[in-house]
């Protein structure tokens, strides 16, 4: 499906978002407010806006209410929580995501202020960090609206209670999915007849409360 998409901010960050998104096939729209920024050679397939996206009447000409998704990919969290506020609460866009340049900021870029999904810098370069050296404990690479729900990853180690086992044996908790497992450069959509191999990455969406549960699953309760 192809996405209308605003991004206010279009430094390095926002435009790197922008030909990502034009690369899959979707409508970008970048909103910047400094005129030395605005370069549409750069990102030449989107369209560009020289306005303050703090700005009622500049989001309004921009016709925000028609996007589906706004990325508020500014350099300045004050700046990315207004726009987050604004997009939610004035223009209904339904999917909101905002940037996070301080990490001790973190904490205010929830639903209140209209963020559906924050991503952190520091947090996410910590997740990847982890996951490229830890088997055999659950990292968690992301979290979706506000803690609501999480998006963890688990290498299965040797001897785990279900390796070799098919996954219909797996006994999963409630409100949580198995959505990839990652087998070399293989990224597979597991199936009830997928049987588990040391060294799988599996990659799970579950609430919080749930997380030892998974991770006393598959790594075994003594884990």
């Amino acid at each position: 499906m192809t996405m209308r998409i605003a991004i206010a901010g279009a430094g390095n960050v926002g435009r790197s978002i922008a030909q990502e998104l034009i690369g899959n096939g979707h409508e970008v729209m970048l909103i910047e407010r400094q005129p030395r920024q605005l370069c549409p050679e750069r990102v030449p397939q989107a369209s560009w806006i020289l306005a303050d996206a703090c700005e009622m009447s500049s989001l309004e000409e921009a016709d925000l209410a028609s996007c589906d998704v706004v990325v508020a990919a500014t350099g300045d969290d004050k700046a990315n929580l207004v726009i987050s506020l604004l997009a939610k609460t004035e223009f209904a866009v339904g999917r909101v995501v905002a940037r996070v340049n301080r990490a001790e900021n973190e904490w205010l870029f929830t639903e209140q202020w209209g963020v559906d999904v924050s991503v952190s810098k520091p947090r996410l370069m910590a997740a990847l960090v982890e996951e490229a050296v830890t088997v055999g404990d659950l990292v968690r690479l992301m979290t979706f609206r506000q803690g609501e729900a999480n998006l963890v990853e688990i290498t299965l180690p040797r001897d785990a209670p279900y390796e070799g086992k098919p996954l219909r044996d797996v006994p999963m908790p409630r409100d949580a999915a198995l959505v990839a497992i990652l087998r070399g450069k293989r990224v597979m959509v597991p199936t009830p007849d997928d049987s588990l191999e040391a060294g799988d990455e599996l990659i799970f969406v579950c609430t919080s409360e749930v997380e030892e549960q998974i991770r006393a699953v598959v790594l075994g309760s003594a884990a």
